[in-house]
């Protein structure tokens, strides 16, 4: 089915909408001709504050510590190209091609929501880069997260202006020449729209959203590779029983048991198998994975409100305000809104809910691997000894699992002042962001080592058979990697099936609705 472009600056944007599109290329977006006024009644303010004798941030003035000094009205414009060369100096890798789109896409939304005062032309040459799939180069490292994401949004400024480098076809050429072969003219900023350009939570938002979207797919997947597990070690569903549940009022963890009995509707010939045997229960890492992983879904609806408030926000500085009802001249108001804080302690809290989800992912590989705990065969596999079967992959979960205990360090926690002590408090709210989607590649890699794990168990459970909806995830899983008869590297299997997992095929092969 065709959804209707997005409509930037008047529909809502969410973490989804923002991702989905981000991940195609011309992504399907539009502007309403009242919002496209709307965006020329500020610049026209801008324009008016400019021509004033008085000092105003940003407008007429130098920045940061700077920002007592007057410019001459002759100069404004040169002042906002300086703006952006001397803040483009980022480092580290260059951001990926998707995420490059979602940050373009987020600043016309935000520009075209009004109050930066940015010009009709600011927003088209953005415009233009989405049809053309022009990509600015923008280094991930060098922003502290308050007084905006400034040097990353610098190099996307630099690259609107035409200058320094773009990816366009996945080929790393001079902006300049790309924009030329495009027929797309350079952004040349006056006043203001320099800085209007770098300011703004924009880089942290937009890594927040794909850490948003990618770590839901994650716990949903998390619940199913769970299911298998629990079928593999001939564990019990007593603990998904609704009436335990209803108890506590935690309702995500209330849905994530509610997964678990669609998981396992239908006859279960190994959960029928033991349905008489003399256990009683089973470990915490089975018995409370709906305490567990319904805890991370409960943060992470915090964590989406937060980095959804920022993308639908205009958080540059200073801000203008049009004329009320009343009359009155536009007001330029210069305050605090670039600060990061909000999203620099949702992210530092998603991380540490999706690193749960890997610990606890990681305690089941154990389980599986441990013959006294599993009835398996020693490491899951046939003449174990001869083989070591799933030893090392459960090895490599571990190293993943502390490496995540270290990235759940908070960044938020962290200040340097900057700016000759103007900016004498910053959120690390990048840093955040970064480390956040690092902790949820990570736990990807082990749950997918989860599921090769708990599918192999069930293999060597045959001919006993899951679920119907465990056994189209197993037949599904058994495409990207057959049965470990005997040892072999396993790297392949586990970047196929992590792969999998990212794209939620997971999810679409069990065939019920998950919550």
């Amino acid at each position: 089915m065709k959804h209707p472009p997005f409509k930037l600056g008047s529909d809502n944007l969410t973490a989804e909408i923002l991702v989905a599109l981000a991940r195609q290329k011309n992504p399907p977006i539009s502007v309403e001709p009242d919002t496209w006024q709307r965006l020329d009644d500020f610049r026209r303010a801008v324009e008016s504050c400019a021509a004033s004798e008085n000092k105003i941030y940003g407008i007429n003035t130098g920045f940061g510590f700077l920002s007592d000094v007057k410019i001459p009205a002759e100069k404004l414009s040169q002042l906002q190209v300086n703006l952006i060369r001397s803040h483009a100096c980022a480092v580290g890798n260059a951001c990926s091609a998707e995420v490059v789109r979602g940050l373009l896409i987020l600043r016309a939304h935000t520009f075209l929501i009004g109050h930066s005062g940015i010009s009709r032309s600011a927003v088209e040459v953005v415009l233009a880069f989405l049809r053309h799939d022009i990509l600015p180069m923008i280094p991930e490292k060098g922003s502290v997260g308050a007084s905006g994401d400034l040097a990353p949004l610098a190099h996307l400024a630099m690259g609107l202006m035409g200058e320094g480098s773009v990816h366009v076809g996945g080929r790393l050429m001079p902006a300049a020449e790309a924009m030329e072969a495009a027929g797309v003219k350079p952004f040349k900023p006056a006043a203001k729209e320099g800085l209007s350009c770098i300011n703004g939570t924009h880089f942290m938002a937009t890594l927040g959203a794909f850490a948003c979207v990618d770590a839901l797919n994650l716990f949903r997947s998390a619940d199913v590779v769970a299911a298998l597990s629990l079928d593999a070690i001939r564990g019990t569903l007593r603990a998904f029983d609704p009436r335990i549940h209803s108890v506590r009022r935690q309702p995500a963890q209330a849905a994530v048991a509610e997964n678990f009995r669609k998981l396992f509707s239908g006859y279960d010939a190994i959960m029928d198998s033991h349905a008489n045997c003399g256990k009683v229960q089973d470990p915490y890492s089975f018995r409370c994975i709906p305490q567990v992983h319904g805890a991370g879904r409960g943060a992470l609806d915090h964590v989406r409100t937060v980095i959804e408030g920022d993308l639908n926000s205009v958080t540059d500085n200073p801000l203008v305000f049009l004329a009320g009802a009343e009359g009155g001249a536009p007001e330029v108001i210069s305050g605090g809104n670039f600060h990061g804080e909000p999203l620099a302690l949702a992210l530092d809290y998603l991380a540490m809910a999706v690193a749960e989800f890997g610990s606890i992912s990681e305690r089941r590989i154990e389980k599986l691997t441990n013959p006294t705990q599993s009835g398996l065969p020693p490491f899951v596999t046939a003449d174990s000894g001869l083989n070591s079967g799933f030893m090392i992959p459960h090895v490599v979960a571990a190293a993943l699992v502390s490496e995540n205990k270290i990235l759940c360090h908070p960044a938020s926690v962290d200040s340097i002042p900057t700016s000759a002590e103007k900016e004498d408090h910053v959120s690390m709210g990048p840093i955040a962001a970064r480390k956040a989607r690092q902790v949820i590649d990570n736990a990807m890699h082990v749950i997918a080592i989860e599921a090769l794990t708990a599918t192999q168990g069930i293999d060597l459970l045959a001919p006993l058979e899951p679920s119907p909806a465990l056994q189209k995830v197993r037949v599904e899983i058994r495409r990207l990697s057959s049965t470990v008869d005997a040892d072999r590297s396993m790297h392949q299997d586990i970047l196929k099936v992590t792969e999998w997992l990212f794209h939620g095929k997971a999810v679409t092969a069990c065939g019920v609705e998950l919550v």
